[in-house]
């Protein structure tokens, strides 16, 4: 069945603004131009804005859309099945803190009692699944699925008072290497205090410290955009800074080949 941008936007429930932007930017152009100079679209091309929302549903961004279903290698199957695992994920992750706001009710209206633990529970899986969604493919390949199942369980087993002392980690990480930016110096005291944070604030997460995995982590905040854009936000060039600081703090010389 062929369909014109109208009835398209209208079966797939989306503008036809958005359709005619996706044919400019080359995410999906129409089967042919007819002679009436009317976009026309296909079976293929529904299939195609289908696999389109799905990764939108998920968060990516458009550029990253094209990328892949663009892509020689690009399999729709397979897309779907990581399509479907996706949205398990995400139905778990909502079941969750439906179950925790449910019974958080239920705490209020004197119907049950809930632990500190059980309170965070669904937020602390929350920013899990987020994490993973953002940085997993790279971080699993960089350290290990094991390595980060551990870490993840870790996470998810602190206290309040844990987790509270590590957000407070984090913080004091931030404003200390925001001082520390100023002086330029990332040999210095400031940078090396920032850097000593940095050390015990990963602590928390990871079950075994070693300079060489603090040095990787540093130099992937700069490799990687989005940690640098992260810590860049504020005063641009942090994020090198913090790597270098870390390096001159473990006394490692990071390999990009390891």
């Amino acid at each position: 069945m062929e369909y014109t941008v109208q009835k398209l936007g209208k079966l797939a429930g989306v503008s036809t603004r958005t359709l005619r932007y996706y044919d400019e930017i080359g995410l999906l152009k129409p089967a042919r131009i007819n002679s009436s100079g009317y976009r026309i679209y296909g079976t293929k091309e529904v299939d195609r804005l289908q696999q389109i929302l799905f990764f939108r549903e998920l968060g990516v961004s458009l550029d990253s859309i094209r990328d892949i279903v663009t892509a020689p290698s690009f399999n729709g199957l397979k897309a779907l099945q990581e399509h479907h695992e996706k949205l398990l994920e995400k139905r778990e992750q909502l079941n969750q803190l439906i179950a925790n706001v449910e019974k958080t009710l239920a705490v209020t209206e004197g119907r049950t009692i809930m632990s500190d633990k059980e309170k965070f529970e669904g937020f602390k899986q929350t920013m899990l699944d987020e994490n993973e969604k953002k940085y997993g493919r790279e971080i699993r390949e960089k350290y290990g699925d094991d390595t980060i199942e551990n870490s993840n369980q870790k996470f998810k087993n602190m206290t309040q008072e844990q987790y509270e002392e590590v957000t407070n980690l984090a913080e004091a990480v931030t404003e200390k290497l925001k001082a520390a930016f100023k002086t330029g110096d990332p040999a210095g005291e400031l940078a090396q205090e920032a850097a000593d944070l940095h050390r015990r604030w990963l602590c928390y997460y990871w079950d075994n410290y070693s300079k060489e995995a603090h040095a990787g982590i540093a130099q992937m905040y700069v490799d990687d955009e989005r940690f640098t854009a992260y810590y860049d936000k504020e005063q641009p060039g942090t994020a090198k800074f913090l790597r270098d600081a870390i390096l001159i703090y473990t006394g490692t010389s990071y390999n990009e080949k390891q």
